[in-house]
């Protein structure tokens, strides 16, 4: 037996604190396709064959625990799940043993050879053993059934028999003790009720190659499992959701993408000549395994890894995974599906195992670490790898580009900005009408102050420039402190606020089947805007009674309905392409914007900066426009529109890709903008500095079809990181919640169909859900700390293209509304 040795890397400067070899022995027999285990303390292996051999990880200098008792070559090793005793199972073609580890080594101390029970004999090969959670019985995967074992009795409670080929892996499910999850070379999976011995549900062939791993993630009740050719199937074990596929994960493209991803941050870092014989490597593309073979599956607490040591690293409060391959060692986050860390054994000069033929792995909560077990796949070695989770986290690179964006602005307008131009034009011009109305009134009025100072109007004065700052440390006492130009007496969100779970009111919006395309409540939530495809614009009040008020003068679908900050303006684009602005109170149009005002057909458009501004998209950029609404009567001028706006500034995506959607705040002053592009590009620009700050590629499979951001309540001034979150959505595939700081997909959104229609998405109030429209008529509500969803709601006759939450609603009475091709619903 060799002593431990520290591994070095060819390129990390900090490796030696990464992968230790603690230990490394030479079998007379090879153990390539075994059944490893690992335990807290613990790792168990077959050592020459037929015997098993138990090494503590607690203390390498403790002597090694030979049990002898198998005939046969040991195929398969298991612990139990309780501390006390500890027990361990080991399998080969000859008999089934049960071993009481503190017993055999108390014998081995007295100078006695250490026996085991013999739970069952001549069962064929054993390829999984596994024991339940209260470890009464454990599974036996033989041939093409499965052996639940009595620990107890010594009998056999259940056989169960189904699968079409070797059972490769069995799971016992956590919070339904009676469930047995089985995957198998017949390349599929199968849900057994053991105590019965009755099969709950069985899958269709997931893919070409054997089923190889499997693993059931108790936090977000999903059912993971791997395949010989690298691919990973995500299942949701939730009630009602019928073992639904969340996702399929292709490792050998994730690791290209994180190798990618790697390379781009080393050059942005300009790293030394002894990290770039790794990098120079992969992007030959000589790093990147034909096949990536997922051999186990293990917990990882990368979430207890402190923030500080895990840098941009997304697992906050996600579950992640540690993916045991041939070539490696990988931890997928299973809130976004996304690598967040490799380790290859190639990486490493003196890792005696290159090539592994089998793995297991086994996190250490306490000191950030974890033990991986492994066999030589053309060798008989076995070597035990310490892993210090928070080095191998620290030694990847990552781009700061999302280091200072914040939708909260952080200090003043530049002068530079864009908007400080426009905001100084607005000041210190007057309209030539004004000026000679001023005159007259000079002429006509006498003075009635009398005082031999007056103070100044301030017209000819810089303007402020300082910026409103969301005061987000405040205690309000559960007052509303924001202040309204109307001072609207608005009911707060509460934050705890439960949601809707059944239709309490329908309303038709049309004669005609018509669809509604959008929806926006009012800031105050009194009112509530739709757009429809029959050109028309509604505004109904929020409970839905009395008749709706109507405008009308579009030529096409109504695409976008947006109110003002204050409540006083509506605007509307339309797929005849024009802007037009009304005023709610008296449902006339107020300002029209069409042909000649833009390059191409405006697509959509919304308030800014507290209404200072309207944000308008066509083509390949967005404009910033100046405007000013003048709704005076004049009889002998009512052809001639008083209201005018002009373009002050605008901005092109990258590549001058076609804009397919964009998003900015207007309940506070923001310089962010959001943007997606035809090209499956999200852009971030900054028009305080007046150009792009941040750009992401393969956002989506499919081009985003909507972006939805966080944009204020109660709840979330204060939690101000929540502003910095948006989501976004593509027809089929899915729902995705970004980051803006870290610019990372923070979790992925499954589950709700929409292979073919565009769906809209809204954020609660509160913060705390995220609500989409589906084409199977049903409105799915996600919790924001889980990728399943929690709620569906069902009510509506046809795809539900809408969707709205009330940004007021009471505790009592939260109120969620959607809208699909035939009614609307509350």
């Amino acid at each position: 037996m060799e002593e431990p040795q520290e591994i070095s890397s060819t390129n990390d400067s900090c490796v030696g604190d990464i992968v230790i070899e603690k230990y490394l022995v030479e079998s007379k027999e090879a153990a390539s396709h075994v059944q490893l285990a690992c335990s807290v303390q613990h790792c168990a292996f077959p050592l020459d064959g037929n015997q098993l051999c138990i090494w503590n990880t607690e203390d390498p200098s403790h002597q090694r625990l030979i049990l002898r008792g198998h005939q046969q070559p040991i195929t398969a090793v298991a612990f139990g799940n309780t501390a006390n005793p500890l027990l361990i199972c080991s399998a080969s073609q000859d008999c089934v043993i049960m071993w009481k580890l503190d017993e055999c080594r108390e014998k081995v101390l007295e100078g006695l050879t250490p026996r085991g029970t013999v739970m069952r004999t001549l069962l064929g090969k054993v390829l999984c053993l596994r024991f339940c959670p209260d470890d009464r019985v454990v599974a036996a995967c033989a041939g093409n059934k499965i052996l639940v074992l009595d620990v107890e009795s010594l009998s056999t409670s259940a056989e169960l028999e189904g699968h079409r080929g070797p059972v490769t892996a069995a799971e016992f499910c956590a919070w339904r003790a009676r469930v047995l999850v089985s995957v198998s070379e017949d390349r599929s999976f199968k849900v057994w009720d053991h105590r019965l011995g009755s099969l709950i549900y069985s899958s269709s062939v997931l893919t070409a190659s054997p089923l190889l791993s499997l693993f059931i993630d108790e936090d977000s009740r999903q059912l993971v499992t791997g395949s010989a050719d690298g691919q990973l199937w995500i299942f949701s074990l939730g009630e009602s959701h019928h073992y639904r596929c969340v996702t399929h994960v292709d490792l050998k493209k994730k690791t290209e993408s994180f190798s990618t991803r790697r390379v781009e941050s080393q050059l942005c870092s300009l790293p030394e000549e002894s990290q770039l014989p790794s990098t120079d490597g992969l992007e030959r593309g000589g790093e990147i395994e034909v096949e990536l073979p997922v051999l186990s599956l293990a917990p990882c607490a990368l979430s207890l890894v402190p923030s500080s040591e895990r840098g941009f690293v997304s697992s906050e409060n996600a579950s992640c995974l540690w993916i045991g391959s041939s070539a490696g060692l990988f931890i997928l986050n299973l809130a976004n599906f996304e690598l967040e860390a490799v380790l290859r054994y190639k990486d490493f000069r003196n890792l005696s195992i290159q090539v592994a033929g089998s793995c297991a792995v086994m996190g250490k909560t306490g000191n950030h670490m974890a033990f991986c077990l492994l066999t030589s796949l053309f060798g008989s070695q076995v070597a035990v790898l310490e892993i210090r989770l928070a080095c191998l986290v620290r030694s990847l690179p990552r781009p700061n580009v999302g280091k200072d964006l914040s939708v909260l602005p952080r200090s003043g307008v530049l002068p530079t900005s864009p908007l400080y131009f426009a905001l100084v034009e607005e000041k210190s011009t007057k309209p030539a009408s004004q000026k000679q109305s001023a005159v007259r009134s000079v002429v006509k009025d006498q003075p009635l102050v009398f005082h031999s100072r007056v103070r100044s109007s301030g017209y000819t004065s810089a303007p402020h420039v300082t910026m409103f700052l969301p005061k987000t440390n405040i205690k309000n006492n559960g007052k509303r402190s924001s202040k309204c130009k109307n001072n609207y007496k608005c009911k707060e969100y509460p934050s705890e606020s439960p949601l809707p779970t059944r239709l309490s009111k329908q309303l038709a919006v049309a004669s005609d089947p018509t669809a509604v395309c959008c929806l926006q409540f009012s800031d105050d939530g009194r009112r509530l805007a739709c757009g429809l495809a029959n050109h028309l614009s509604l505004v109904f009040d929020a409970d839905l009674s009395g008749k709706p008020a109507v405008f009308s003068g579009h030529d096409g679908a109504v695409s976008t309905v947006c109110w003002s900050h204050d409540g006083r303006w509506l605007l509307s684009t339309s797929q005849d392409g024009t802007l037009r602005v009304w005023s709610a109170r008296r449902t006339e149009l107020a300002l029209c914007l069409g042909e000649g005002m833009f390059p191409r057909p405006v697509q959509s458009a919304q308030f800014y900066y507290i209404d200072a501004f309207i944000l308008s998209s066509s083509g390949p950029e967005f404009q910033l426009l100046k405007y000013h609404v003048d709704t005076c009567n004049d009889d002998l001028r009512r052809y001639k529109q008083k209201s005018r706006c002009k373009a002050v500034f605008s901005l092109r995506m990258t590549d001058a890709v076609e804009m397919t959607s964009f998003s900015a705040v207007n309940d506070f002053y923001s310089y962010i903008v959001l943007t997606a592009g035809r090209n499956r590009t999200l852009e971030v620009f900054d028009l305080n500095v007046g150009r792009s700050a941040a750009l992401i590629a393969g956002a989506h499979s499919r081009p985003v079809h909507q972006i939805c951001q966080n944009k204020g309540s109660s709840f979330m001034s204060q939690q101000s990181q929540v502003y910095n979150l948006f989501a976004t959505t593509a027809v089929g595939d899915g729902m995705r919640l970004w980051d803006l700081r870290t610019l990372r997909c923070e979790r992925r959104f499954e589950g709700h169909p929409s292979r073919g229609y565009p769906c809209r998405i809204a954020f609660s109030p509160c913060g705390r859900y995220v609500a989409c429209g589906a084409e199977d008529r049903h409105v799915y509500v996600y919790e924001m700390g889980s990728s399943t969803f929690s709620h569906r709601l069902a009510g509506h006759t046809d795809t539900v293209t809408a969707v709205a939450f009330n940004p007021s609603a009471p505790q009592e009475d939260p109120c969620l509304s959607f809208d699909s091709k035939n009614s609307s619903g509350i």
